[in-house]
């Protein structure tokens, strides 16, 4: 994944496995946004409402040749079955016409202030408006690729 903007410490505090203490390396979605204007309206105020530092945009490709996460935590995968997995969820919510939804922290909340959503957008129009600075320097994804939110709770 590759931070588009928004604050690093909102992925450090939200993507950890509470019960270890270490980074989590599976988010399970289990509820779908469908991609119409309300509820993309919804997300964007979200995004606003926070503080700068209570949200973060990333975009999700498949990994390198050697299936090494950037700072080397994550498990090797081979990587046409990577690329395969990563095809099929795109592929999903483009069907569904519906962004991924995952409650962070995964299994509830230690205290209230590390609390949020994570939004896992697949290529659509609204997910267009976050790539256009990253296209710039990455040039155009030839890629299956996703664009992630992650909102910090405000309350």
């Amino acid at each position: 994944m590759h931070i588009l903007e928004g604050d690093l410490g909102v992925i450090n505090g939200l993507l950890k496995d509470h019960s270890s203490g270490g980074k989590l390396t599976q988010l399970k979605i289990a509820q779908r946004l469908r991609l119409d204007q309300p509820k993309l309206d919804e997300v964007t105020r979200c995004i606003k409402q926070g503080s700068p530092n209570g949200y973060a945009v990333l975009l999700a490709t498949q990994a390198t040749q050697g299936g090494v996460g950037a700072e080397g935590t994550f498990p090797v995968v081979e990587t046409g079955l990577q690329r395969r997995l990563l095809r099929n969820l795109v592929s999903y919510l483009k069907q569904k016409q519906a962004a991924g939804v995952i409650s962070l922290p995964v299994g509830g909340a230690k205290c209230r202030d590390s609390t949020g959503m994570l939004y896992a957008f697949p290529p659509c129009e609204f997910s267009q408006q976050y790539l256009q600075s990253a296209l710039r320097t990455l040039g155009k994804l030839e890629e299956e690729h996703m664009v992630i939110v992650i909102v910090k709770d405000t309350a």
